[in-house]
Order: structure tokens, then C-alpha cells, then sequence
């Protein structure tokens, strides 16, 4: 195995320990909510999420990402795009700030719990500048279905949470408020297709990592350079 990929043996460890079992239990409250009390499925999902982004991150770790949530909600009022664009990019910039680092890696016993808040803040930042860009964009009327506590649900919707993928607030906004029959057999198959493609994806990218090397390749100039052009096409 190429032992210089360090993102997938990172995201791997962290899966196995925690992130997976926290997935198990959205997909849990996500079905009891949508049966017992669907009119607040959002707002259990966000509770879930919040949560989850405590235990994993810790009370500071959360304090984070719901503080960029709230600057970014603020500057939205403005609306204007140009500020939200330079809110977001400043919020960004505040992970480069040695300062800022040291006291962050503090709070941690681990530097992998340190990077887990890094990668979750920043892939937020996307979200926070999402929805308020679709903030910016709407008119008065559709003020009301972009409120602060939507925002929430927003960023701290759990399988998003820590490295996407990314949906703008709108689609996500129309799937949570789109009410569908609830069928066992339906939500089973699609589970089970969901595994299958899973599982797929993931042996493809294990048999890369013990096949082709790429990782190892590229931190090393020499076999590069002694390469042929075709060798390196």
C-alpha cells in the first residue's frame, strides 16, 4: 500500500472510530422524525448535527463554526454579494493566523483532532457563503424560508458536515421541505443501492493505493525524472 496517501488514511481512521457510526445515527433520527413528527424533521436533524459536530469537535470546536455561521448570517443582511465574498474569504483567513492555529491546536490531545476542525470549518465556510449569496439573491418574499434557524440546519446538516459534497441552500431547502409517502420497501432499496455504490468506490480507491502509487510518486522528483515522456502520459 502507498503509505503517502494521507487523506485517505486519515478520513479511513476517523470513519472507523466515529464518523460512521454518527452517519448510522442521522440516518436513524432522519426516519424516526420523518414518521413520528415530519413537520420538524429539519430541526431534529440539526439538533442531531450539532451534537454530533460537539462530540466529535468539542465545545470550542462547535463554538467555531456556529460563530462563522452567525458573522456570515449578519454581513447577509446587507445584502450584498461583494461583502458576503469578503466575509467569507476573511473567515477563511483566520485559519492562517499562527496565532489563531497555536491556540486552536491546544484544545486538542491529537493533531488529527486539530485537522478534523480544519477541514470541517473550511468546507462550512462554502456553505455559510452558499447560503448567504442565495441571501443576497432573493427578493423579500423569499426572505422568510432563509432564516437564521434554516442556516443552522444548513451547516450543521451531518452527512454534509465535515467534507461535503456541496448543495446550495436552495436545493437543500426544497428536498427538506418536499413531503413524500413513506414506503419500507422504497427507503430499504435505496439504502441498499446507496451501500452497494459505496463499497464500490471504496475498493476502487484501495486498489489504487495498493496498484499505482501516485502518492509516492509525486513527493519523490527522482523516478519522475528518470521517467520517459510516455512512461509519465
Amino acid at each position: 500500500q502507498d503509505p503517502m496517501d494521507f487523506e485517505w488514511s486519515y478520513w479511513i481512521e476517523w470513519g472507523r472510530e466515529r464518523i460512521l457510526w454518527l452517519l448510522a445515527g442521522h440516518l436513524l433520527v432522519s426516519q424516526v422524525s420523518r414518521l413520528l413528527v415530519e413537520k420538524y424533521k429539519p430541526w431534529c436533524l440539526m439538533v442531531y448535527g450539532m451534537a454530533a459536530c460537539w462530540l466529535l469537535l468539542g465545545i470550542k470546536g462547535f463554538a467555531v463554526i456556529l460563530l462563522h455561521a452567525t458573522i456570515s448570517f449578519a454581513v447577509a443582511q446587507f445584502q450584498l454579494s461583494l461583502l458576503t465574498w469578503l466575509c467569507s474569504l476573511i473567515l477563511l483567513s483566520t485559519l492562517h493566523i499562527p496565532a489563531v492555529e497555536e491556540a486552536k491546536r491546544k484544545w486538542y490531545d491529537t493533531e488529527n483532532e486539530y485537522y478534523l476542525l480544519l477541514f470541517t470549518v473550511s468546507v462550512r465556510c462554502l456553505f455559510c457563503t452558499s447560503f448567504s449569496l442565495e441571501y443576497c439573491w432573493h427578493g423579500p418574499s423569499q426572505k422568510s424560508s432563509h432564516s437564521f434557524l434554516w442556516m443552522l440546519a444548513y451547516v450543521f446538516y451531518y452527512p454534509m458536515f465535515h467534507n461535503g459534497p456541496l448543495m446550495n441552500f436552495d436545493e437543500f431547502s426544497k428536498q427538506m421541505r418536499r413531503k413524500e409517502a413513506f414506503s419500507l420497501k422504497t427507503n430499504l432499496s435505496i439504502l441498499i443501492v446507496g451501500i452497494i455504490r459505496i463499497f464500490f468506490w471504496w475498493c476502487l480507491a484501495e486498489l489504487m493505493i495498493h496498484l499505482m502509487y501516485i502518492h509516492a510518486l509525486y513527493s519523490s522528483a527522482s523516478p519522475l525524472e528518470a521517467a520517459s515522456y510516455w512512461a509519465l502520459g
